[in-house]
């Protein structure tokens, strides 16, 4: 079995669709990408240097929402953040193939440890939000767990809901904290699956897929 290198982020695919994640591991051929604004990943940034200004105490406005501190090891967290170095697990049953896993942040309870992440919205939340980041925590407390550090199958979503822009372009956030319950478990199933995938033929036509049939029709 070859070794594979998996990223949460390409576990999301395959949950979605495993023809398209197949497609893209084999072949390389990922999705046509659609236009995006670059505020998001710059707001990503900013929200980090803004709660590296306050490690290991968490922003004001955060205090007494989740339990413990942020994380106070800078240099780990860090590496923790970086894509090609973060956190990573190691399969040697599925051929030493790889999940790996950019955590945005870490709060710390005694020897507790929870996965938290930062997502912004020019809009308040709806009631579906947070199920399309349940993988991406399942995968971090999973990582977590995998490298010696105790969890509590708990993470957190924090929202930072824009609300009004102020004088001298001043913008003005609320909010929000999202506690979830993560299943570890699921998050190793998933990779299990998609490794294995991978060791077999194409998988079929997804009819729920536009970019399947974008594929399919692109033959044609």
């Amino acid at each position: 079995m070859p070794n594979y290198r998996i990223s949460q982020t390409s576990l999301n695919l395959f949950l979605e669709c495993p023809r398209c994640f197949w497609l893209k591991i084999k072949n390389n051929m990922k999705r046509p990408e659609q236009p995006s604004s670059t505020l998001p990943r710059g707001m990503d940034i900013l929200i980090k240097n803004y709660f590296d200004k306050y490690r290991p105490s968490p922003p004001p406005e955060l205090k007494g929402k989740i339990p413990g501190t942020v994380i106070p090891d800078q240099e780990l967290l860090k590496k923790w953040r970086n894509w090609r170095a973060g956190l990573q697990y190691i399969d040697k049953t599925l051929g030493n193939s790889i999940m790996t896993g950019a955590i945005d942040e870490c709060f710390v309870d005694g020897d507790i440890y929870m996965p938290a992440d930062y997502k912004t919205r020019g809009t308040g939340l709806k009631e579906d939000s947070t199920k399309y980041f349940q993988n991406q925590l399942d995968c971090y407390t999973f990582l977590l767990k995998e490298n010696g550090y105790k969890v509590n199958n708990k993470g957190y979503l924090i929202y930072y809901i824009l609300e009004n822009v102020e004088e001298n372009g001043t913008a003005k956030f609320k909010v929000d904290v999202i506690e979830m319950k993560t299943y570890p478990d699921d998050a190793y199933n998933a990779f299990k699956k998609a490794v294995e995938i991978l060791d077999k033929p194409m998988p079929a036509l997804n009819p729920d897929c536009q970019f399947c049939n974008w594929v399919s029709d692109q033959k044609n």
